[in-house]
């Protein structure tokens, strides 16, 4: 299934004129006014005053933290935070702080691989600075837990932001990395491009959402684009404006369960598995703009949305509009927008006799069954048509991923899950008594571990979640009904167990590892629970 790219309509909508009250305000330290056009706290600070540290990751749901601000020193999602009701308060943005303060966060982040794309980071250390400042004890694990459930961070798996805390504070060593001297950033940064598959920046300045986002650079003055819904693009002033002329609704959470969408029919089946749609959940909406006659900018930015923003449909409506505009035009998915008309992993039905044949049915996806056979050439595939949203094997390991774990439930109980995948990385995955998840990755000549460590860590994250507690309800004529980012079912801080990644040496090429570690976790979570039959397993790690 390959995404729809909306219509553009031949006359927008004209703004709407109708002058506003003005609110005066501080920001960073700075008395300013600023127009109350009906707006967030958030439309705020990144239109009227190029305050860009605050994202704008799911608004308006109030869900994701990626927004988080001080308001009279107390944190707040600005995406949900009237502005008229910030007359004579106080905000202060992550760029807000003081300078050592936001420079040693940055450092910490940096030295504990706590930020990959950096967009959800400013808001979390935002937070965090207000634990520290409240913080009896070094270190206070549970303080940050409790925190840092009002964030979600799909890149890092969390563990890597608890160091970045302890770090931060002073606590005793725990053994991860935390210390910036000597590393080789552009090292760094050619091994990140191989785990994201784009080009990514590595350093400080990325924990503190610098690293080049497409809503971030858009010209002063450029028009704001949002979809209306229904197949049509509105054109305004302003990205408040345009919603509220777009008419946009909040999204919902659906009370149906979501279920998997292929069957597999009756054999002889030694394991079988039946998977969901899944939501990439990406923290960065898509986001292009572009000038009369020029190139749009790439959404992907600082990450790569794990594949997912392969197929945008931003830029070319960016460029469409632009030249029809004879301006600037920023074009703006909602979380909405994204659930609908993003890829998901295509969802599958498989069964696996005692030697390792077997049938996968699969939704018709261009190029989803080279994906399974480069791994399982004693599969045979069938490609279903099912009602649903695109679908692309652009996405983390999509296809073969899948049906390397229904192989490795075949393995003899005990015995760790190993996995190598088409690029040649290597991951072996166990989980402890007390349910920590153990990995050891080989993925050539690692230019930088704690890049490597904080992927593969992130990997697991998202394999734990892929097992147990992520899927999109998606109805019969295939509409998608789960379209808040905390309905996807990405786990929390609070719910992700430890994971330990030791990295082998290996003097070979460098190549992507943590796909290997996304797979490799996926199985040995699933062989723990005893190979169900469904995914997500609605289990806890623990039997």
């Amino acid at each position: 299934m390959e995404p729809i790219l909306p219509s553009v309509p031949t006359d927008p909508r004209p703004p709407d004129q109708t002058s506003a009250a003005v609110v005066q305000l501080s920001v960073d330290g700075r008395q300013v006014e600023v127009p109350d056009d009906g707006g967030s706290l958030l439309d705020a600070l990144r239109d009227h005053l190029g305050a860009h540290a605050a994202k704008d990751g799911c608004s308006p749901q109030g869900q994701c933290g990626c927004c988080t601000v001080l308001v009279d020193g107390a944190p707040r999602v600005a995406c949900v935070t009237p502005l008229r009701r910030m007359v004579g308060r106080d905000i202060v943005t992550l760029d807000g702080l003081p300078e050592p303060v936001r420079s040693a966060w940055a450092a910490a982040f940096c030295a504990t691989g706590a930020s990959q794309c950096g967009f959800c980071t400013p808001g979390i250390i935002v937070r965090l600075e207000g634990v520290r400042a409240k913080a009896s004890t070094a270190g206070d694990a549970a303080a940050v837990e409790r925190a840092m459930q009002a964030h979600l961070c799909r890149c890092t798996g969390w563990r890597t932001i608890n160091e970045a805390y302890a770090v931060m504070t002073g606590a005793p060593d725990d053994g991860s990395p935390a210390a910036l001297g000597g590393r080789d950033f552009d090292a760094a940064a050619r091994r990140a491009e191989l785990e994201g598959r784009s080009p990514q920046h590595v350093g400080p300045e990325v924990a503190l959402g610098r690293g080049g986002f497409a809503a971030d650079r858009a010209p002063e003055g450029a028009l704001s684009a949002v979809s209306d819904g229904n197949g049509d693009w509105v054109v305004a002033e302003t990205l408040a404006e345009a919603r509220r002329m777009a008419g946009k609704v909040q999204g919902r959470r659906t009370t149906v369960e979501a279920r998997p969408p292929v069957d597999l029919p009756d054999g002889d089946w030694a394991l079988t598995l039946r998977t969901s749609w899944v939501e990439p959940a990406y923290l960065e909406t898509d986001v292009s703009w572009c000038e009369p006659g020029g190139e749009p900018a790439t959404p992907l930015a600082n990450g790569g949305a794990f594949g997912a923003k392969v197929a945008s449909v931003a830029p070319g409506v960016a460029r469409e509009l632009a030249d029809r505009h004879g301006r600037a035009v920023r074009v703006v998915l909602s979380r909405e927008d994204c659930v609908r008309l993003g890829p998901k992993r295509p969802p599958l039905a498989a069964g696996v006799r005692a030697d390792g044949s077997g049938l996968v049915r699969v939704v018709r996806t261009p190029g989803i069954a080279a994906a399974i056979a480069s791994v399982a050439p004693g599969l045979v595939v069938e490609e279903v048509d099912v009602a649903g949203p695109p679908t692309s094997t652009t996405l983390r390991g999509a296809g073969w991923a899948e049906a390397a774990v229904v192989l490795a439930g075949l393995t003899p109980a005990g015995a760790p899950s190993m996995m190598v995948t088409p690029d040649g990385g290597r991951a072996e995955a166990s989980i402890d008594d007390d349910d920590t998840i153990r990995v050891h990755v080989t993925c050539g000549r690692p230019l930088d571990e704690v890049v490597v460590r904080s992927y593969a860590i992130g990997a697991a994250h998202m394999a734990l979640g892929w097992v147990t507690s992520e899927a999109l309800t998606v109805d019969d004529e295939g509409e998608v009904h789960d379209l808040t980012i905390r309905s996807f079912g990405v786990l929390r801080s609070i719910d992700t167990p430890e994971i330990v990644v030791s990295i082998e040496p290996d003097d070979g090429d460098p190549v992507n590892g943590s796909d290997a570690v996304f797979a490799a976790v996926a199985a040995a979570v699933w062989r723990h629970q005893g190979c169900p039959p469904e995914w997500p397993t609605r289990l806890p790690l623990r039997r």
